[in-house]
């Protein structure tokens, strides 16, 4: 039975009958939807009539009130208190991020204020990484946990061209955002780093806050928000990573950091109380809700009416995060110890696989279900990300190659410099492509994840895949011995029919055709 009220093949079978011929492995990426979440939201949208959330009709107020309802079994769901925080509804964890960015860059316009300054983790996806183009006062990329601990330890900002040490007193304030879980090999951050930050004496720390990018960590892993002084000021994330759909994200905010939203410029439909567009240039904010002054124009209603079914659905399969969590957790660990195992003819290792030393598979504390790899030859090359793709596709198995939005993480862990980056952008290097080794290093990797769904049978199908593939099997003694009396000019010892012969046998029988690496 496992985890779950039912077996997982038995969830198979009936809520995602599409996978019998596939393994699916890109779970980071997004995971799927189950047939009956789409057939509950269909006989939604087919037994209501759901009009524009802006107006007063009874279609309207339907809209209102149920959109109501989910906001409340959202923040019910992270375990969130609605007395401590607010859900604004965005299209995705980037959007996310970006309004909170934005709101930040605004903060201070007008004023003789620098701007904020901004910090990130080194393995942070590029929607975090691009914050920093709004940060004014400068930013700070940490390379490390040990750095941020470092930071946290001391107030000190050493390595940034901008001291902000005296944040406190200028009234400088600043961002310092991070992943839960790095969306390239799946380690999961110290969650207790907002909190730690809150609560330093250090002045240097007293105007900063906190942005966490959960989108990797919440597809099966629990976000809990129990505690409020523990919890980050903003929370990113996206709905299709927890239940395959809707498409849809939210930024959950703490409401004693609320104010750093509520200069935003710009303002759209159903954010303000009053506009006056004629000599006057004035405008007056709603001010009764902060999601009400952040959700711009109509919201997405129909897809936060999806996410009523969504949670429905998924409780009735899974019960609980828990559950997905412990269940993912035995799949990942399985798969890690068989590409570990894996060894070419001569005892070369057939997988490199990217893990952080921090964390552990089978401690769902410190590793998410994601695995991030590369394939050697036996003479230690390296097989093309894209070559390993094309193979797994011709299997049915579905999983992503590349950069993988996280471009520290990919840095660090192929051990590239930065002239080797600008080197192999000037060669042509770009983000999708199939140039996948350059001057000796691989320019990404392979990454399988796994989620609530995934299933025992596809731990075994992509590690047979591996080894039937990629593992290099020893020459028989034979075959040896026959080759070097060929290359050796000895051809006159064998009737010409029989070398043919022994050619066809050896080519069909014996000896394993050259990859391209």
């Amino acid at each position: 039975m496992g985890y779950y009220p039912q077996s997982v093949d038995e969830i198979r079978n009936r809520e995602y009958p599409l996978l019998r011929d596939i393994t699916y492995l890109d779970h980071a990426g997004t995971t799927l939807y189950p047939g009956s979440l789409i057939h509950n939201f269909g006989r939604d949208m087919t037994s209501n009539i759901f009009g524009n959330p802006h107006s007063a009709s009874p279609s309207s107020e339907l809209s209102t009130k149920r959109i109501e309802r989910v906001r409340s079994r959202v923040l019910q769901y992270f375990k969130a208190d609605p007395k401590d925080f607010d859900i604004v509804f965005v299209a995705n964890a980037t959007a996310a991020i970006k309004l909170v960015a934005a709101a930040f860059q605004d903060y201070e316009y007008g004023t003789n204020q620098p701007g904020f300054w901004y910090g990130y983790h080194d393995d942070a996806h590029t929607s975090l990484v691009g914050v920093r183009r709004l940060a004014s006062a400068g930013s700070r990329r940490f390379e490390s946990d040990t750095e941020v601990e470092d930071w946290l330890a001391s107030g000190k900002d050493e390595n940034s061209e901008t001291d902000h040490s005296d944040s406190a007193s200028t009234g400088k304030y600043g961002l310092f955002a991070y992943p839960a879980q790095s969306n390239l090999n799946g380690r999961r951050l110290p969650l207790d780093w907002s909190s730690r930050l809150r609560k330093s004496l250090d002045p240097a720390h007293k105007n900063i806050y906190t942005l966490l990018d959960a989108a990797a960590y919440v597809c099966t892993a629990q976000l809990d928000l129990s505690d409020a002084q523990s919890a980050p000021d903003f929370t990113a994330l996206s709905f299709y990573k927890i239940f395959g759909f809707p498409d849809l994200g939210a930024l959950i905010v703490r409401k004693a950091s609320a104010h750093m939203l509520q200069r935003r410029r710009y303002f759209g439909g159903g954010t303000v109380a009053m506009v006056i567009s004629q000599h006057d240039e004035w405008h007056a904010m709603k001010d009764h809700r902060l999601h009400e002054q952040l959700e711009d124009g109509t919201l997405p209603f129909h897809s936060i009416i999806a996410l009523d079914s969504a949670l429905n659905v998924h409780e009735r399969l899974y019960k609980s995060m828990d559950n997905i969590s412990r269940h993912t957790k035995d799949l990942s660990l399985a798969l890690y110890n068989k590409l570990s195992s894996l060894r070419h003819w001569n005892g070369q290792a057939v997988c490199e696989i990217y893990k952080s030393d921090r964390s552990k598979y089978g401690d769902s504390a410190t590793q998410g279900p994601t695995i991030a790899f590369n394939i050697h030859t036996s003479q230690g090359g390296w097989i093309g990300k894209s070559h390993v793709e094309k193979m797994a596709i011709a299997r049915g198995i579905h999983l992503r190659t590349g950069g993988v939005c996280n471009p520290g993480g990919i840095a660090s862990a192929l051990h590239l410099s930065v002239a080797e980056l600008r080197r192999n952008y000037t060669e042509g290097m770009r983000c999708g492509d199939d140039l996948d080794v350059l001057y000796g290093k691989p320019t990404g990797v392979v990454r399988v994840s796994f989620g609530a769904m995934s299933s025992w049978q596809d731990v075994k199908v992509f590690g047979d895949f591996v080894e039937e593939t990629f593992v290099e099997r020893p020459r028989p003694l034979v075959a040896s011995v026959t080759l070097m009396t060929l290359q050796h000019g000895s051809r006159r010892h064998f009737p010409v029919a029989a070398l043919r012969r022994l050619r066809g046998l050896l080519a069909a029988k014996m000896l394993r055709p050259l990859r391209d690496v």
